[in-house]
């Protein structure tokens, strides 16, 4: 692993239960880069941002972060290491506030840049509703607090799961416009997104799942449609 590597998942092999859902997938992270995972549904993008996560485990490989393995370690102490996934669904905790969903994120206390009033000033409409239940909220807005609570931890590497899932253009637009801003501050983004175009403008690299396997990897501005279009149909 280089010096400016930051993750690196090496030839993993994923399971829920007898059925394989990664076959042999390897990836890269380098510092202050943005990835994006497409593929079409049931390709393993979630899945494999699960396993980076520590939510679930592989079956065979590496994964390195930091230099570190952490291919075995449970989830909480992989977020303690610095990697943050914001989940498909956003999951905020409804019975609390937005404030009290994003204090919940920074119970790892990592050090960093991110606390309550910067992720205030990343999205302010999280300010004015502070207050209010979680899901009063717009599904932009919650997807705002997912973000913000997981940045709150301080992370080296941001996961993120279909930011634009069911979302506005408009409002999906709005979130990618803070996406330089995290990484900035020295972090490192994977986005797993349906919206192909969107990923493009947003990730130095592409990586293309398709039924469990890396279909075509390369950097976003030398990708051509046709070659993402036959990765990702399988065609």
């Amino acid at each position: 692993m280089s010096e400016a590597q930051l993750l690196e998942v090496k030839t993993i092999d994923v399971f829920y239960g007898d059925f394989q859902a990664l076959f042999g997938v390897s990836l890269s992270v380098e510092a202050r880069q943005v990835i994006a995972v497409i593929g079409a549904n049931g390709a393993g993008k979630s899945t494999l941002l699960k396993t980076i996560a520590g939510l679930m485990h592989p079956h065979s490989g590496q994964i390195l972060f930091g230099g570190s393995p952490i291919a075995q370690v449970p989830a909480f102490a992989v977020l303690r290491r610095g990697v943050a996934l914001v989940p498909e669904g956003r999951r905020l905790f409804p019975s609390l506030t937005v404030e009290e969903n994003l204090l919940i994120g920074g119970q790892s206390r990592r050090r960093g840049p991110w606390n309550l009033a910067r992720v205030y000033e990343l999205f302010p409409v999280l300010a004015e509703r502070r207050n209010l239940p979680a899901l009063a909220l717009s599904g932009g807005q919650q997807q705002m607090a997912a973000i913000g609570r997981a940045l709150m931890s301080n992370p080296g590497l941001l996961l993120c799961d279909e930011i634009s899932l069911g979302l506005a253009p408009i409002v999906v637009r709005d979130i990618y416009a803070r996406m330089p801003q995290i990484v900035a501050e020295g972090t490192s983004v994977i986005i797993v997104e349906q919206d192909i175009m969107q990923a493009l403008r947003a990730a130095n690299h592409v990586y293309c799942l398709q039924e469990g396997r890396v279909a075509l990897q390369g950097s976003a501005r030398e990708l051509t449609r046709e070659a993402i279009s036959a990765a990702y149909f399988g065609v």
